[in-house]
């Protein structure tokens, strides 16, 4: 997979955020040195959001937002305005572009309070430096000014000018947080050397002729973790055990073959699912776990949510909008009633459900994803992982769940008394 293409899902989101004509398009085609965003001397040029994945070095593979301005009005404005806030439920690293002749406005302060309280890492641009009059005063003192305004570094710069670029694109670095203790897919779980076993159906549902994307980072986590990656179907994995020299120190399966992969499996060999080890790089697996137990108190004329981060074609046996609410419904035996949504917007209405089942969000960020579990927890509604919950409906998610000491506890800590 070439840097090109690295899923957005796993690129650092860094958005553009300010006024409308403050230069947040410059800025970005300044820092890329390529015309990737319309220009405009007409307000309002930038409307949705826009996204633009490329490689800014030395950070890697990145994805640029740039947002509608948020001084933007009228009832499409205002539309507009709502979807640029969005944007904030998946961003890694937040720029807030100051007009230098306009100053700092009630918008500006809004993003910056609104950020800060996201707790996102935050960067202040302070463009059209090269507009000011000689009586506007000294740089310095106004690039100090607008930091104590916005409560956040400023740098000085010209985008069309091209001044202060580099110092920007320093700054741009420093504000990214250090994320280099932060855990893989699977690769904190296994050593060099180690023999990993990956059951991949094959069937209707797979897309022809390449692996779904969490299958695919699966094996290259395991292979950049030097290790070995054995990939076989379901109804192979017995023979495929049985050739292996030695005991592999893991098998990940398809949730959907959850019962017959268990069933093939040694109890001596950790077992989970890609779509479990996705709820904890992706989300929170403790949670996930503790939103399981919601399934037995689930009754009839309850509503549940099925969450998809992608807009795949659905097919007659759909994992999501058939499997599962079916083996809910089975698992419980009551009359339960299904919401669906997918792509990347979430309902406002989650406190209207006894319970959300999402995917694994292999095409989120985990920003979003977090974000999407926070707004469960507050409204008071279970979430629970697809993998998570196959594995309980099925009676093997204790099993699933050997890997991962805390979730076993939170899983523990959750039988009712």
């Amino acid at each position: 997979m070439s840097v090109n293409d690295t899923p957005r899902s796993s690129r650092l989101h860094i958005a553009i955020f300010g006024r409308r004509n403050a230069g947040k398009s410059s800025i970005i085609n300044a820092v890329t040195r390529q015309d990737i965003a319309v220009v405009s001397p007409v307000k309002g040029t930038t409307t949705d959001p826009v996204y633009k994945s490329m490689e800014l070095l030395p950070l890697g593979p990145v994805v640029f937002i740039d947002t509608a301005g948020l001084d933007d009005d009228g009832e499409l404005g205002e539309l507009r305005k709502k979807k640029t806030l969005e944007v904030l439920n998946k961003t890694d690293v937040a720029i807030i572009v100051i007009d230098a002749v306009c100053g700092v406005t009630s918008f500006d302060l809004q993003i910056a309070e609104i950020v800060q309280r996201k707790a996102i890492p935050t960067l202040g641009i302070l463009n059209k430096i090269d507009l000011l009059e000689p009586q506007a005063g000294d740089l310095d003192a106004l690039v100090k000014s607008t930091e104590e305004e916005l409560g956040v570094k400023v740098v000085p710069v010209s985008a069309v000018g091209q001044l202060g670029i580099t110092p920007l694109k320093k700054a741009l670095i420093a504000a990214v947080p250090n994320e280099d203790d932060k855990f893989l897919i699977v690769g904190d779980l296994i050593s060099p050397g180690d023999m990993v076993v990956l059951v991949v159906p094959i069937d209707k549902a797979a897309p022809k002729g390449r692996l779904i994307l969490p299958q695919q980072q699966t094996i290259r986590d395991i292979l950049e973790s030097d290790a070995i990656a054995v990939v076989t179907k379901e109804y192979e994995l017995k023979e495929t055990l049985e050739s292996l020299g030695k005991k592999p120190r893991l098998v990940i399966t398809d949730s959907q073959v959850f019962l017959k992969v268990a069933a093939d499996t040694p109890k001596d060999i950790p077992l989970t699912s890609f779509s479990i080890l996705f709820a904890r790089n992706k989300g929170d697996l403790e949670e996930m776990v503790r939103g399981a137990r919601a399934i037995d108190r689930l009754q009839d004329g309850d509503k549940v949510l099925i969450a998809e981060s992608c807009t795949h074609h659905q097919q007659p046996d759909d994992i999501g909008r058939v499997k599962i609410p079916r083996w809910i419904r089975q698992a419980t035996g009551k009359h339960i009633e299904f919401d669906f949504a997918n792509g990347m917007a979430f309902p406002d209405n989650v406190k209207d459900y006894s319970l959300i089942v999402h995917c694994g969000g292999c095409m989120m960020n985990r920003r979003q994803m977090l974000w999407r579990v926070e707004q469960a927890v507050q409204a008071g509604v279970p979430i629970v992982n697809y993998g998570v919950a196959i594995a309980h409906v099925q009676g093997i998610l204790e099993r699933a769940m050997s890997p991962f000491p805390l979730a076993r506890l939170a899983w523990e800590e959750s039988l009712p008394e």
